[in-house]
């Protein structure tokens, strides 16, 4: 399991989908999230705009990432 280590409170789905290298692009992480290809906490989720906390986790084509502070 990767981690992705945020400064703030929360971080969006889909930025949080660029900074584990998951998605290049904003567009390209809108895309996936709303075809219903990525689960966090292990369920779909199809809103980008999706806040993820600390101990949040996602999951996107095999790869799961935990949010840590």
């Amino acid at each position: 399991m990767e981690t992705i280590k945020i400064k703030d409170e929360y971080i969006k789905l889909g930025q949080a989908m660029k900074l584990a290298g998951l998605a290049e692009e904003g567009s390209e992480a809108k895309q996936v999230i709303q075809s219903g290809e990525v689960e966090v906490n292990g369920q779909t989720e199809n809103r980008r705009g999706r806040k993820l906390f600390e101990g949040d986790v996602f999951t996107f084509q095999g790869k799961t990432v935990k949010v840590t502070k």
